[in-house]
């Protein structure tokens, strides 16, 4: 799943190779790590100093600071690119969440989101189950397309390209804890498009037209 989740960030920052990227809660060392590895200037911003242990394989080439993802420690403008994932969804106050994410991004913000548009409509029902498993998972919310897309619009940064990650929900695929199982599931409706009409989460590049 996250090697997923990496090949669409990547394709999404071509453009925008040999800037700077701030990853927001990045502290999880999903994106930050293999970024910094692959030669980017990667800051990431999480919110306790314990935060910063995933991020020990790279912590020479990595800057992480401490601070409130809604008040953002940094000018306007400071980074190429913001980048923030797994936080949307469980932020309540997300729109000022995106309002901080454009107002230091110099080119583009890149989120990710779980949509209601998607079979991951069901989610909801399974996450009860989900509690049974996962003892430390947090309640989410899902987006419609269009909220999230004017949210980013009305800081000036309309969308300009997305990948869809996956057809069935992320709650069944962390549920089943089978790569070779989820990743066999996934490869039918990929290879029909079905992944690309109505997957979820989704990834998605905004960018400033200002």
């Amino acid at each position: 799943m996250l090697e997923v989740q990496e090949r669409i960030t990547r394709r999404l920052l071509g453009p925008h190779a040999g800037g700077t990227v701030l990853d927001v809660g990045g502290g999880h060392g999903q994106l930050a790590v293999p970024l910094a590895r692959a030669g980017w200037d990667v800051t990431v911003l999480g919110s306790a100093p314990s935060c910063a242990h995933r991020l020990a394989p790279v912590k020479d080439r990595v800057n992480f600071q401490v601070g409130n993802v809604i008040a953002l420690p940094f000018a306007d403008r400071a980074f190429d690119v913001a980048i923030c994932f797994r936080l949307l969804t469980h932020c309540q106050r997300w729109p000022d969440l995106v309002r901080e994410l454009c107002r230091v991004a110099r080119a583009a913000v890149i989120v990710d989101y779980p949509t209601s548009q998607s079979v991951n409509a069901i989610a909801p029902a399974l996450f009860g189950a989900k509690k049974k498993v996962e003892t430390s998972t947090r309640p989410w919310r899902l987006f419609r397309h269009r909220e999230v897309r004017a949210a980013f619009a009305a800081s000036g940064f309309p969308l300009a390209a997305q990948g869809k990650q996956f057809f069935l929900p992320m709650v069944l695929h962390r549920m089943l804890k089978s790569r070779p199982l989820c990743a066999g599931l996934e490869a039918v409706p990929r290879a029909l498009g079905l992944t690309a009409l109505a997957g979820s989460p989704v990834i998605a590049e905004f960018r400033r037209t200002d």
